[in-house]
């Protein structure tokens, strides 16, 4: 075994061995897995296998349509058979939800040249003879969907690893993992230690006992899964050919070929947790008891489906462990404060996801950023507040709905709350429903009465009105939002000017109480943040950020030393903060301080330290509404002070709280992108008119990559765009976020984020399109149907900015 290694990687399943087997495509061939006992132990081998393309998210979509081509390149790559059958998948939906999320995967796959599109009755009486169809609204077809053999992938994983130089030690447990001052590892073994710069915990059911060893606690939790086999069925012997699964989500159970038999697997209400306290250490290839009343409900409608399930014997059980994240996704990528440490675990569709898994896993590692934007698995999107509780609650509700549908805006109450902040009991009673931002509770909008819940589906819901008064009170009167989530830092010391020069691509604020607004530049020359900094004094400055970004922006902080005697703090718990916006937010504020307010003594983007109903607050000219407003940051403890006095300053004059979803609508209207939909590392500044802030004649944090993207032409261009009122009305839908746009029948780009503008008017949507410009017709998929909209010149609100600045 060797002592020293580019990486590794523990954990011998279908993840560990892909992550090993791409490291060692990249280029990186010095590199050792580590497995605890034979290949595929755990959850690996007993994995139904099931592999399909598409994805709610269109760059899990790629990523799971790359792994389904890989799999028949590895057998010719190894000569190790991967057991691929692709007879197939037919997708059903039973209620106008599903059909309308069917239709929306439909149209993304045309835009991406992938395969899946409906298919009539008949048609798919033919490739499923065994199907009762009745009651299906929609039926799509996905020619290369179908299943994997979960140990023959493995193994061709690390045929093709060892064939590139890599090593694969079986019978061989991690003990302990221990960095070294210098930050590099010692992974030790029984059979010895080895010395490296990367960790990669890959170690499935025991992910949670490798992360302990290394002093972290990630939020996983195992549970039972259950699926059957049947007997040979006389119908399916008969056929020369192999059926297509059936994906039946609406019915709670799927469903595939299996021999001459049939699979059907379920994830049940009455589920089952498993080692709670830790996964034993002895644990391989065992299974628990068969429980199948457990899944009686899941099989009875299956057979109503099938009815052939119903009349075939059961040939076996499995029932084995699987391992939960709190949201069904991985928890991937590099620790941010630990370095040199990479996590890929809770994977649940890990033969879909294996491939893309271990290639992304592998660019990040080398190259230093994936190819695409995955937020949704970055482990950084949970902190501390993800503890044992929450993580179960979660893992609870997402397996007993693992099927339900992810609708736009869904805001699901598993575990929470989780974390709040003083105002929260107040906001309540006056009606607020939250949702959840990296832990915290924050208001949505505000119902008439408390205790009002969200609905749900792709069409405007319960709220839709009711966010429609906050937004037209706010640019009639005004507002007062709740912007406590934003992420907040201080910095701080001789150096902080230099060090944050070296940070961000703007040049920060040379005049106290100037701010600026600056993009942080990824890897690859992309946007991996956008922030606000202002100068508070000589040598301290005030960073806002994207609350939800916050650990992950950690990584990029990390990569700067800061200088001797200068600090850089989160300042998000210690301190809340309000938006107060709207034409009559300078008259609210102004009842409650005796600071002059006005432009000529408070100009926009400057920013004073001023005491608001007996309250010091650092208040900011700035407004992510476009209008008129500040920013009004206090401390935790004098949060409910200040929300109580601007509640009661505006009552008189029609001012009231805002929620975020108001919030959305009106930054829309503007025109105003946001972290995480417009601005992302896959971004480059010029697509999104974000080179202005970046000052290439200083040197900052991957200014070399962002001086190549720049010198390259925008591949595509940010726009706004207006929907066709008869359409939308008519489907009384708004975008929302991944509608593909097409003009004259060919794809141009997707939505980012949608939204009614109550205030001017329009159902719009801001996009990334290709070769299109203002005053272009378009057609945007929303429910995955056409609408007619119009590239905008200018934002329909306050163009100039006249408003904002007055």
């Amino acid at each position: 075994m060797r002592t020293h290694a580019q990486a590794v990687v523990i954990g011998g399943g279908v993840i560990g061995c892909s992550i090993l087997y791409h490291l060692a495509k990249l280029g990186w061939r010095d590199v050792v897995l580590l497995e605890r006992d034979e290949l595929t132990s755990g959850s690996t081998w007993h994995a139904a296998a099931n592999i399909h393309g598409l994805h709610d998210s269109t760059n899990i979509s790629r990523i799971q349509h790359y792994t389904m081509g890989l799999y028949k390149e590895l057998e010719q790559e190894t000569g190790q058979g991967c057991g691929v059958f692709q007879p197939g998948s037919l997708y059903l939906a039973q209620t106008e939800a599903r059909e309308h999320q069917l239709r929306l995967q439909a149209a993304k796959a045309k835009l991406y040249g992938m395969n899946f599109s409906e298919v009539d009755r008949d048609e798919a009486e033919r490739l499923h003879p065994l199907v009762n169809f009745d009651g299906i609204r929609c039926i799509m077809w996905e020619p290369e969907g179908g299943n994997v053999d979960p140990s023959g992938v493995t193994h061709a994983y690390a045929a093709g690893a060892r064939a590139m130089g890599a090593e694969i030690v079986r019978f061989c447990p991690v003990t302990g993992t221990e960095q070294q001052a210098d930050g590099t590892w010692i992974v030790r073994t029984e059979q010895g230690d080895i010395a490296t710069p990367w960790v990669v915990n890959a170690a499935g059911l025991w992910g949670r006992e490798v992360a302990a060893m290394a002093g972290l606690a990630l939020p996983l939790q195992p549970t039972e899964h259950q699926y059957f086999v049947t007997e040979t069925i006389a119908e399916i012997a008969a056929l020369d050919r192999r059926l297509p699964s059936v994906a039946d989500r609406d019915g709670e159970y799927y469903l595939r070929q299996e021999g001459k038999g049939l699979l059907v697997g379920a994830y049940e209400k009455d589920m089952r947790f498993w080692a709670e306290d830790g996964t034993p250490q002895g644990f391989g290839h065992e299974l628990f008891a068969d429980d199948l009343e457990r899944i009686e409900d899941n099989m009875m409608r299956a057979i109503d489906r099938v009815p052939v399930v119903g009349t075939a014997g059961v040939k076996r059980v499995i029932n084995g462990p699987m391992i939960w994240s709190p949201d069904a996704n991985v928890l991937f990528g590099p620790v941010p404060e630990l370095r040199g440490y990479f996590c890929c675990n809770g994977i649940i569709p890990g033969f879909s996801q294996s491939g893309g898994m271990g290639l992304l896993a592998a660019q990040w590692i080398i190259e230093g950023e994936t190819q695409y934007d995955m937020f949704a698995w970055d482990m950084a999107r949970f902190g501390d507040w993800a503890d044992k509780a929450f993580t179960k609650a979660r893992v609870r509700d997402q397996y007993a709905n693992r099927f339900k549908i992810h609708f736009p805006n869904e805001e699901r109450s598993a575990g929470r709350p989780a974390r709040t902040r003083p105002v929260y009991g107040m906001q309540g009673q006056m009606g607020a429903v939250f949702g959840l931002n990296a832990g915290w509770e924050h208001p949505l909008w505000f119902a008439d009465a408390p205790g009002a819940q969200d609905t749900e589906g792709f069409t405007r819901q319960n709220w839709w009105g009711p966010v429609g008064t906050e937004c037209r009170m706010l640019r009639e009167r005004a507002g007062i939002i709740d912007i406590s989530n934003f992420a907040k830092y201080r910095c701080k010391g001789a150096g902080a000017e230099a060090w944050l020069n070296a940070v961000f691509a703007n040049r920060m604020p040379t005049v106290v109480g100037r701010s600026c607004l600056t993009p942080l530049i990824g890897k690859r020359g992309g946007i991996a943040g956008d922030f606000t900094v202002t100068r508070l004094g000589a040598d301290e400055f005030w960073v806002i950020g994207s609350g939800m970004a916050e650990r992950y922006h950690q990584r990029f902080f990390r990569a700067v030393p800061l200088p001797d005697g200068t600090s850089f703090e989160s300042m998000t718990e210690a301190m809340c903060g309000f938006n107060v916006a709207g034409p009559r937010s300078r008259a609210l504020l102004q009842r409650l301080t005796n600071a002059a307010l006005e432009t000529v003594d408070f100009p926009f983007m400057r920013s004073q330290w001023i005491e608001l109903a007996g309250v010091q607050v650092l208040a900011l000219r700035v407004s992510f509404t476009g209008d008129l407003g500040w920013e009004l940051h206090c401390r935790a403890q004098d949060q409910a002070q200040l929300y109580a006095a601007l509640i009661d300053a505006g009552k008189d004059m029609g001012a009231g709280p805002v929620g975020s979803r108001a919030l959305m609508s009106l930054r829309i209207e503007k025109g105003y992108g946001s972290w995480g939909r417009e601005y992302s590392p896959e971004y480059w500044p010029q697509e999104v008119a974000l080179e202005r802030l970046c000052k290439m004649d200083k040197t900052f944090l991957n200014s070399d990559a962002l001086a190549k993207t720049l010198a390259q032409p925008a591949r595509e261009r940010l726009v706004l765009l207006a929907l066709d009122a008869a359409d939308t009305d008519a489907s009384q839908a708004d975008a929302t976020g991944g509608e593909p746009i097409f003009r004259d029948g060919q794809g141009i780009g997707r939505v980012t984020s949608g939204a009614y503008g109550y205030w001017v008017g329009m159902s719009l949507a801001l996009g990334y399109v290709k070769d299109a410009g203002a005053g272009d017709q378009v057609d945007v998929m929303v429910l995955g149907r056409p609408h007619r909209a119009t590239i905008l010149e200018a934002p329909p609100f306050d163009p100039d900015g006249t408003r904002l600045r007055a």
